[in-house]
């Protein structure tokens, strides 16, 4: 029987659509699939805990439980301590019309004094209108970062996902193995369990960098007197989640907040100075070392994965968006049609993004 050959242009059309209506679902599904998103990632992290309580003759269902509230209590804890510095931050603010003259005023003075130019900023600029901004600014940054943080924890269903998913780990584990039943069922189970493992060291290590940047933050923060360096330490250590745009989002506030409450006008530019120190370090050891090579995206992928996963789900998306493409890069190794897909997706071993470079 003779096989039908279809076109290039008809395959490479067919390609384009189903792109379209992946995107077109996403975007129509995004309070479902991104909760389901999340819970899915989530729950692979909370799965040695369970498992490690049902070891302990714990039931299942109460395994599961237990292990979904920890995540909740350790979540809750985070949030209640931004919220409560964030209240502080907003009060040392509360005068910021006369911090910003002052600003204006030393700007103007340190010009003047060592470089022999009078810029006029305190005539040369309405003052006004940039006060009103920063007010309206300061009196909505506790509900824009509320609801930034509401935007992935108010998620109503992503605990329910989340115990459901534990629960049901070992059923979902045979519906994989009965829909690749040509397959090696022995295999199937195999890359499962890699896949979750590759989850969890990603997450895990990102957790860890995490809190060693908080330390680092608030360490360089507290030495320059800044006030509130917990807060700045931790916001910065968290938007460190999102790759390349995390970091530099990062040192904005802190550096913000230096411009207008410091007597110095060297400590913001110092922020910026250390934060990029620290960035460093965390990108040439810290990553390498804890994370290691667990998502092997290339630099390109992760950019463009960023983009389009905040343009389709905002802060969730870009989130999710990168142990979800590692996710799919292993599943396109799995056969000789789609391993050109995962060679796209993953890095390569000489090139200046790579962490480690071969000689």
């Amino acid at each position: 029987m003779q096989k039908i050959q279809i076109p290039t242009f008809i395959r490479i059309l067919f390609v384009l659509l189903l792109i379209i209506t992946i995107a077109f679902i996403m975007i129509l599904g995004k309070k479902l699939l991104v909760p389901l998103m999340l819970a899915g990632l989530l729950s692979m992290l909370l799965t040695p805990l369970c498992e490690k309580l049902e070891k302990w003759k714990v039931p299942e269902t109460v395994s599961a439980l237990l292990s979904l509230l920890s995540g909740i209590i350790i979540v809750g804890a985070i949030i209640m301590l931004v919220i409560l510095q964030i209240k502080g931050v907003s009060q040392d603010l509360g005068n910021v019309g006369q911090r910003v003259d002052e600003f204006f005023a030393s700007v103007d003075q340190f010009f003047s004094v060592y470089l022999g130019i009078h810029l006029g900023l305190e005539n040369g600029i309405n003052k006004e209108q940039v006060v009103n901004v920063l007010q309206s600014g300061n009196e909505s940054m506790p509900q824009l970062l509320l609801s930034a943080i509401g935007s992935l924890t108010g998620l109503v269903f992503t605990p329910v996902f989340i115990f459901f998913m534990l629960i049901y780990r070992r059923h979902l584990t045979h519906f994989l193995v009965q829909l690749f039943k040509n397959h090696n069922q022995r295999e199937v189970k195999r890359e499962v369990l890699h896949i979750r493992r590759m989850v969890q060291g990603y997450i895990i290590g990102l957790l860890k960098v995490m809190a060693i940047l908080a330390v680092l933050n608030t360490g360089a923060l507290y030495i320059l007197g800044i006030k509130h360096a917990l807060f700045f330490g931790l916001f910065a250590a968290i938007l460190n989640v999102i790759p390349y745009l995390g970091p530099f989002l990062g040192a904005i506030l802190p550096f913000s907040y230096a411009m207008l409450t410091s007597d110095s006008m060297l400590s913001p530019f110092i922020i910026i100075i250390l934060f990029a120190i620290i960035q460093l370090i965390e990108s040439n050891f810290l990553t390498p070392k804890i994370v290691g090579s667990n998502v092997n995206l290339n630099a390109f992928i992760t950019l463009l994965g960023l983009l389009l996963g905040g343009a389709v789900w905002g802060i969730a998306g870009m989130i999710v968006i990168i142990p979800s493409l590692a996710i799919l890069r292993r599943i396109f190794e799995l056969s000789d049609s789609t391993k050109p897909f995962a060679f796209l997706l993953a890095e390569e071993k000489n090139n200046i993004f790579t962490k480690n470079p071969s000689k």
